[in-house]
């Protein structure tokens, strides 16, 4: 590899070429990487192993690939040796010999690192036969070290200096609450990007891998089929952290560890890296992740409108990919407050926009109970059913999923009762981009993903809190996600530990709904129950027209199809045998007016007689 830096000439050693760098990391007590100085980019690098010496090898995990391998721990005063010229070395400017030799400074009048290294005892000397005037002094160093019974030379040959490594937590999240988000001391031991670093938690030696609360930085990506992309400023935002962070002594908040992805803020002596980084362009917020963001002097807007600041600034190139939200004509703005029309399901429901536009949102970061899922939670709890009573079944039943899905009606009647007619606060999060249909998913047209509150209550976080709906798990570069996702995931923790709702040992709540909405036989039969009870509490299910009703009847747990007496609306468009019925005028208007007004409400009906 090319030099870091120009050769220069020592006066000291008029004989020995010189080379300069600064020291980018130090691998072990016997190798160092030094960098040169950047220009227009990240600098080159070389590895520098010092002659004549050998420490200790450092720890290394086993190879995943390798299940056969094991965990090597490290040897006798290696780690102690790394640390001796981490802190010597770490951003300092070095100059050394093309033969290993490296001294402190930029000429070698400075100190020497391996007389250093030998004379405290954290290196043993590679002696050879013919020794020169270099490997003299070295062999007299250690013998004077070993006198002395420094390092390696000690009593007890050094055991009690080897590690107790611990690559894994078994469980992230009560590791990080227990710290009650109180600085930690740690080394920032490798940058994978911008804004993700591993770090070695002092003094119990937890590796642990941390990203910055609040801000993304571009990464480095590979494909499915082994190819690697990098994103814009990838390599500087890397860079930028690496020089500022690599192997410093820093204090570390863990804040929050949400699919176990621990999230925290890294302090140094010289600032925040997460302002640094904004201030530099390299970075954009993320709405998700800076909800637990707990620095008092920095809050949402404060980043926000430094991120912006910078982006305005003459003369500056900075990385700020698509939001993750857009606005459009007719759409929601990024925070409103809408009147909810209908609740279509466990995750999804219809507002009417102040434009008086009827919008689908969807609840961000939740999943509705699916069959899938249930059948898994149901599996343990039932045995399999006989055979013979599953033939006896009416094989021409149609599946219907807010009442054959467990805990889908439960989901959707909380939802109901909660929102339905009420004005609620919705914050878009992201937008999720229609996706065409694959071998074992179906086609998703486009979504708008919001947080839905109302009087200050999340409305996911509590259907998760009951049991009704589950966290989506994302990948870790996956950055649509809601806003107070953290929040989610300890409300589906803390259903998962009370068995609330899907996460229950019990039964499932079965729902045996008659439909005898298109049976005329049956309805024939149920309107003397009907007319004897008088008034009758229904919930309105779904509206054909201004006049034409589908009622859900819960103490008679049927459907049935209502005309409202003495009037006749327009009729919209329907599909018959013969083709598509033309809409008739004014039917969408009558027909959105009776929604608005009865939609999903609970209501008290009369039967009076029965039209067929």
């Amino acid at each position: 590899m090319a030099s870091v830096s120009a050769p220069a000439q020592a006066a000291a050693a008029p004989a020995a070429s010189l080379q300069r760098g600064i020291v980018k990391m130090v691998l072990s007590g016997c190798a160092i990487i030094v960098r040169g100085q950047p220009r227009g980019g990240p600098p080159p690098e070389r590895q520098i192993n010092l002659s004549n010496i050998r420490a200790g090898a450092m720890a290394r995990r086993a190879a995943q690939a390798q299940p056969d391998s094991k965990d090597t721990p490290d040897e006798p005063y290696a780690f102690q040796a790394r640390e001796f010229l981490r802190k010597k070395l770490i951003g300092k400017e070095v100059c050394f010999t093309e033969y290993g030799i490296v001294y402190l400074g930029r000429d070698t009048t400075g100190e020497n690192l391996a007389d250093s290294l030998v004379n405290e005892g954290l290196a043993t000397v590679r002696r050879k036969e013919s020794e020169g005037t270099n490997q003299a002094r070295l062999c007299e160093l250690e013998d004077q070290s070993r006198a002395s019974k420094k390092g390696l030379w000690s009593e007890g040959g050094g055991t009690q200096s080897v590690r107790d490594l611990k690559y894994t937590i078994e469980n992230p999240r009560n590791f990080v609450d227990s710290l009650h988000q109180k600085p930690i001391n740690a080394i920032i031991e490798h940058v994978r990007d911008g804004s993700v670093v591993r770090a070695l938690l002092l003094p119990d030696y937890y590796l642990v891998t941390v990203m910055l609360s609040g801000v993304k930085c571009p990464t480095f990506k590979r494909e499915a089929d082994g190819t690697e992309f990098t994103e814009s400023f990838a390599a500087e935002a890397k860079f930028f952290t690496e020089s500022r962070l690599l192997q410093r002594d820093v204090q570390i908040i863990l804040e929050s560890c949400p699919n176990q992805i621990i999230l925290g803020t890294i302090m140094h002596p010289n600032g925040n890296i997460t302002e640094l980084l904004l201030n530099e362009g390299f970075a954009r917020c993320v709405d998700w992740s800076m909800a637990v963001y707990t620095q008092e002097l920095i809050n949402y807007v404060l980043l926000k409108n430094l991120l912006k600041s910078v982006r305005s600034a003459s003369g500056r190139t900075t990385w700020h990919p698509q939001p993750t939200w857009t606005r459009r004509t007719g759409s929601l703005s990024p925070r409103d407050k809408e009147a909810v029309m209908q609740v279509l399901n466990a995750d999804a429901m219809v507002v009417k926009l102040n434009s008086g536009e009827l919008k689908t949102i969807h609840l961000s970061s939740i999943r509705p109970p699916r069959i899938e899922e249930s059948a898994r939670l149901l599996s343990v709890r039932r045995p399999a059913p006989d055979a013979s009573a599953e033939k006896n079944k009416d094989k021409d039943k149609r599946f219907r999923p807010l009442y054959d899905i467990p805990y889908m009606f439960e989901a959707r009647e909380f939802l109901r009762k909660k929102i339905i007619g009420k004005k609620v606060n919705v914050t878009v999060d992201y937008i999720r981009a229609a996706t065409g249909p694959g071998e074992s998913t179906p086609a998703f047209s486009e979504r708008t993903c919001a947080t839905v509150t109302i009087g200050g209550i999340n409305i996911a976080e509590a259907l998760v809190s009951k049991g009704l709906a589950t966290c989506i798990r994302y990948r870790q570069d996956d950055d649509q996600r809601s806003s107070h996702y953290d929040e989610l995931l300890a409300a589906e923790a803390r259903a998962i530990k009370n068995g609330k709702g899907l996460h229950s040992k019990k039964e499932a709540p079965i729902h045996r709904v008659a439909d005898i909405s298109g049976d005329t036989q049956k309805a024939k039969q149920f309107l003397p129950f009907l007319q004897r009870a008088g008034r009758s509490e229904a919930v309105v299910e779904y509206v054909f027209s201004g006049s034409r009703l589908k009622l859900y009847m819960p103490k008679e747990t049927c459907l049935i199809t209502f005309l409202l007496a003495g009037i006749e609306c327009p009729r919209s468009s329907r599909n018959m045998p013969g083709g598509t019925q033309v809409a008739e005028p004014f039917s969408e208007e009558a027909m959105l007016f009776t929604k608005e007004l009865v939609l999903q409400r609970e209501s008290l009906v009369v039967s009076a007689s029965f039209f067929t």
